[in-house]
């Protein structure tokens, strides 16, 4: 006899994720880059397949200005593997990381 099954919701695993991106100094947000009205076409700005228990992120961040965008993308990418891995008890498959701007 077998336990209760748990889920996680996308929504929770999507929270979770950004949350971990806004903990890296250099974000100034988790977003696509540009004009705020382009947001609407452009799309949410983290992206998650789940597949049985493995979980790939993409994810779109606006740096601070002043920031180096390599160690931000590295940090975020680390942070948002920790969470999902530590927190959620998911496997990680893949992170991509992109800096989409450089906030102002």
């Amino acid at each position: 006899m077998s336990g209760p099954a748990l889920s996680i919701g996308r929504g929770v695993i999507v929270d979770m994720i950004r949350l971990a991106a806004f903990e890296v100094p250099g974000v100034m947000r988790v977003a696509r880059g540009g004009p705020a009205w382009r947001a609407v076409f452009r799309g949410a700005p983290v992206a998650v397949r789940v597949r049985g228990e493995q979980v790939e992120v993409r994810l779109w961040v606006v740096a601070r200005p002043g920031a180096d965008v390599s160690a931000v993308a590295r940090q975020v990418r680390a942070a948002v593997a920790g969470a999902v891995e530590r927190l959620l008890g998911l496997h990680l498959g893949s992170v991509t990381v992109v800096v989409d701007g450089i906030g102002s």
